[in-house]
């Protein structure tokens, strides 16, 4: 019997899959810059504004779309490129992290958004678009000056829109979209420097999680001590959730084998180690523990669920995840789980009528839109058809640009 993971037919689903999905997203690119919020249709929503974390996702996938010789794909890819380099600059320094019709911006600078528009410019030099080169060279700048703290080896989480005042939250879920923008840099552009950074962070979150047993605490405080109790009046918060988060202990699993697999990381078992374990946790606590199939969103400190919808990007990080370890161990478990989750996915997520996944389902994997409306973006489901067809390493536009062949 073929193992899914590495199975030529299957790739082949995957490729189209992966087509499907820049198909349904493709009225995304704003015509004045940028990328929009999309419905269950593939519509922009005219209540969402223009924002740097669609706009960066959408350029990162297209920009790959381009890489895969689609059509179209790269004009859609530099038109929401377009919104990085224009209205949703801030010509003092940074991006704002959305700007009305008006071009009114939405105030303050955070981590997590400059980390998507430095994997955004990444992929763009990957694929040769207009400016990006330009565009990578002041998204490091940026991230290096205001965010990246050398001390410690993290980065800090938010700014005021003037980069005059820091906020006290610290947070991982930045640092970890940080990391795969390093790692995507050094890809991309050989400065292993990326990778050092990088590697620094992903110690600090294995040596905090494994005192936690493999549950990562995600929220601390200007020192770096965790608040187990942060959000705890809003659990289903789409960013920053009370408890443990079960799609980031695999998206961590998955980022520490990138990691463990760059030619400059040095002694890697650490990394594969925890890799395993946050893979194990995230399982054991998150799927199908309520009776349902599917992975609850959050649990508290024990492991009970807290919130038990089914985000789409938690399923879609774990066949990635699952992907990874099986290419890094060959062990048939995980080719076990890669094919139940995507049979999963296909039966629940995928919307086979209207196209994409269903960005949330309710505990009993019914469509529900409480913490996401619409079908946002791709970036998750993108990139899980990706995954399992190139290497661990270098990262994914790379990769797909030297290694993948249909």
């Amino acid at each position: 019997m073929s193992v899914w993971p590495s199975s030529p037919a299957h790739h082949r689903w995957l490729d189209q899959h992966s087509r499907d999905l820049l198909a349904f997203g493709r009225r995304t690119a704003d015509p004045h810059g940028g990328a929009r919020w999309l419905d269950d249709h593939g519509v922009p929503m005219p209540d969402r504004p223009v924002s740097v974390l669609i706009s960066s996702r959408m350029a990162h996938v297209y920009g790959i779309g381009a890489l895969l010789g689609v059509p179209g794909a790269g004009r859609i890819a530099a038109r929401a490129l377009a919104g990085l380099t224009g209205r949703l600059r801030d010509p003092r320094g940074g991006w704002f992290p959305a700007a009305a019709a008006d071009g009114t911006p939405e105030p303050g600078k955070t981590c997590y958004d400059h980390a998507f528009v430095l994997l955004a410019a990444s992929t763009a030099v990957q694929a040769g678009l207009p400016g990006a080169d330009e565009l990578l060279d002041e998204a490091g700048r940026v991230l290096l000056a205001r965010f990246w703290d050398d001390e410690v080896g993290l980065c800090a989480d938010t700014w005021d829109s003037g980069f005059t005042k820091l906020d006290d939250y610290r947070g991982v879920n930045a640092n970890m979209h940080a990391v795969e923008a390093m790692l995507s840099v050094a890809s991309v552009t050989g400065d292993h420097a990326w990778v050092t950074r990088a590697l620094r962070v992903c110690r600090f979150v294995v040596t905090t999680a494994e005192a936690h047993r493999w549950r990562i605490p995600e929220h601390y405080d200007a020192a770096w001590r965790p608040l187990p109790d942060y959000h705890r009046d809003e659990p289903d918060h789409p960013f920053k959730p009370y408890g443990a988060t079960i799609g980031h202990g695999l998206e961590w699993s998955r980022l520490l084998l990138h990691a463990a697999s760059a030619p400059t990381a040095g002694e890697s078992a650490w990394l594969s180690t925890a890799a395993r374990e946050l893979f194990a946790r995230a399982v054991t606590d998150g799927w199908a523990v309520d009776g349902q199939p599917g992975f609850v969103y959050t649990t508290d400190w024990t492991g009970r669920p807290v919130v038990r919808d089914r985000m789409h990007w938690v399923a879609a990080e774990g066949v990635h995840a699952a992907a990874a370890l099986h290419a890094y161990t060959r062990e048939p478990e995980y080719a076990q789980w890669y094919r139940t989750w995507w049979d999963y996915i296909d039966e629940h997520l995928i919307d086979h009528e209207h196209g994409s996944w269903f960005h949330q389902l309710d505990p009993e994997n019914a469509p529900t839109a409480t913490v996401w409306p619409g079908k946002a973006d791709l970036y998750h489901a993108f990139q899980a058809t990706l995954g399992p067809r190139v290497p661990l390493w270098p990262m994914l536009a790379t990769a797909v640009d030297e290694h993948l062949t249909v």
